[in-house]
């Protein structure tokens, strides 16, 4: 079973984003949902090819629309209205309740009579048996998708993940031979190129409009990874989930979100770069979740000051403050106050862009990482581990694949200091604290719920995260002991993985 990732979202990023959804009229439920891959992750081809800048004096685009409109659908959503409970306050507080209800309903709390809820949105198909990229924002806690193709055809489309970190979705609809938009490689865009948004704005039907690559890696709209392609296309609710391309019409982006005032266009629009797309897509696809790398290593940005004391030429990179005893950065031989100029071979001018090539990277790979220490440059191996609170107890390693484990939909993290003072828990406790369980498994209709503490598995002590996961592999019983720790005392829980459905 896929685990279902938890998204944090400051207050600038829900009047960006929660607005598109809200005038387009989807809502936004507490997790996303997610069904059962049923291929294997498809490989996207890159058109790497660059663009001609010195000679284009393109006189019509229609070529290129021609090219990219036939493979941009438009994405319906159909859900009961749930209330939602938003961070923050301010003058957007009226705003959201119109939308989405009284925020001050306890969660899960139907408001009675509560009408179905329709949502309008965008999506761009990248391979030709179905496979469709979207917002997370656009599908989220949807109980209906749809989309509609230019040629008139509607299909009935399944989630096949969602990952809240990127605000990225993947849906998959049954058709052979459908249009694509092809991609191009993302991190070749500069600002000045032109650009064309394709979507479908305020469910009007699908509209083009053009303009340049205002700014790239932008960042701080509010998600956990962000790498946004800034444009002043004009991109307005029902845009989300469209597509951005370039004047080849290759993808170089999926548009999400807008800084507005008024909630429409004023010139300033995002979108998730495709090569950041590509590989949420291909993870969601092969394992129903996207599995991140993690270093265990504290960073910020060099400011001038910071540039001063430690000698440094500039204040690009990233600056190590802190590093985790026995992390895959202190075994590669990170210390305390060296700077992270590359990862294999990519500039990182900030801690942010640090972040995001750590994710990418895949947990047991080698990673090479060149680092200023004492005013000396030196390269590491440093080997990520998986990023805590992803590892899923039952995983599932793709459609070919046996799932012969227990506690389907159940992730766990080790219990770490930070969590034992949050949840106040004693020392000397050992455990696997849960982090989230999908709604719907036998595990959650037994109990057992996030912030739980797994201290025995069938009557077998456990002591962190890996202990949870190995004993759970290959099980001959589907049912399934457990003793949890939650508000100060023990308690059991049966979990029989052989009623599910």
């Amino acid at each position: 079973m896929k685990q279902i990732l938890s998204n944090s979202r400051n207050r600038l990023a829900l009047i960006i984003l929660a607005g598109v959804v809200a005038i387009a009229g989807t809502s936004m439920a507490q997790k996303p949902r997610t069904v059962k891959s049923t291929a294997n992750a498809p490989e996207v081809p890159v058109d790497t090819r660059p663009i001609d800048r010195e000679n284009n004096r393109r006189g019509s685009f229609s070529p290129v629309v021609k090219k990219v409109a036939p493979g941009v659908v438009k994405v319906f959503t159909s859900s009961r209205v749930q209330p939602a409970s938003f961070p923050g306050g301010g003058q957007a507080d009226e705003f959201f309740r119109h939308f989405f209800g009284d925020p001050n309903m306890r969660p899960g709390q139907r408001q009675p009579g509560a009408p179905r809820q329709q949502g309008v949105g965008s999506g761009v198909i990248t391979t030709t048996d179905g496979y469709i990229l979207t917002n997370n924002h656009v599908v989220d806690g949807a109980d209906e998708v749809k989309v509609a193709l230019q040629d008139g055809r509607e299909f009935t489309a399944k989630v096949v993940g969602t990952d809240p970190k990127t605000d990225i979705a993947v849906i998959k609809v049954d058709a052979k031979n459908l249009p694509v938009v092809p991609m191009a490689d993302s991190d070749m865009v500069e600002v000045g190129d032109v650009v064309l948004a394709v979507g479908n704005p305020f469910g009007i039907g699908q509209t083009v409009t053009t303009g340049i690559v205002s700014a790239t890696g932008r960042g701080n709209m509010g998600l956990d990874y962000e790498d946004f392609i800034q444009t002043d296309a004009a991109i307005n609710p029902g845009n989300s989930g469209g597509a951005l391309v370039d004047s080849e019409g290759r993808l170089i982006g999926i548009n999400t979100a807008i800084l507005s005032r008024s909630g429409g266009n004023q010139g300033i629009g995002f979108a998730i770069p495709s090569n950041m797309t590509r590989d949420v897509m291909q993870d969601l696809i092969r394992d129903g979740h996207v599995t991140r790398g993690y270093l265990g290593i504290l960073i910020q940005d060099i400011t001038p000051a910071l540039a001063k004391q430690f000698e440094l030429k500039d204040s690009s990179g990233a600056l190590v403050g802190d590093v985790t005893p026995r992390s895959p950065a202190e075994k590669g031989g990170v210390k305390s106050g060296d700077v992270i100029v590359e990862v294999n071979d990519r500039k990182i001018p900030n801690s942010r862009q640090l972040m995001l090539e750590i994710a990418r990277s895949k947990p047991d790979d080698t990673i090479s990482i060149k680092i200023l220490r004492d005013g000396k440059t030196r390269t590491l191996e440093v080997t990520p581990k998986a990023l805590p609170g992803t590892e899923t107890i039952a995983k599932n390693g793709g459609p070919a694949a046996e799932d012969t484990g227990t506690l389907n939909g159940v992730a766990v993290d080790d219990l770490n200091n930070m969590a034992r003072n949050q949840m106040r828990l004693p020392p000397s406790l050992k455990g696997a604290v849960v982090t989230d369980v999908q709604q719907g498994t036998p595990a959650a209709e037994a109990g057992l719920r996030p912030g739980d503490v797994i201290i025995e598995i069938n009557r077998k002590q456990v002591r962190n995260a890996q202990d949870a996961v190995e004993m759970t592999k290959n099980a001959d019983d589907k049912t399934t002991l457990l003793r949890v720790w939650r508000d100060g005392n023990s308690r059991f829980v049966v979990v029989d993985e052989g009623k599910a459905g």
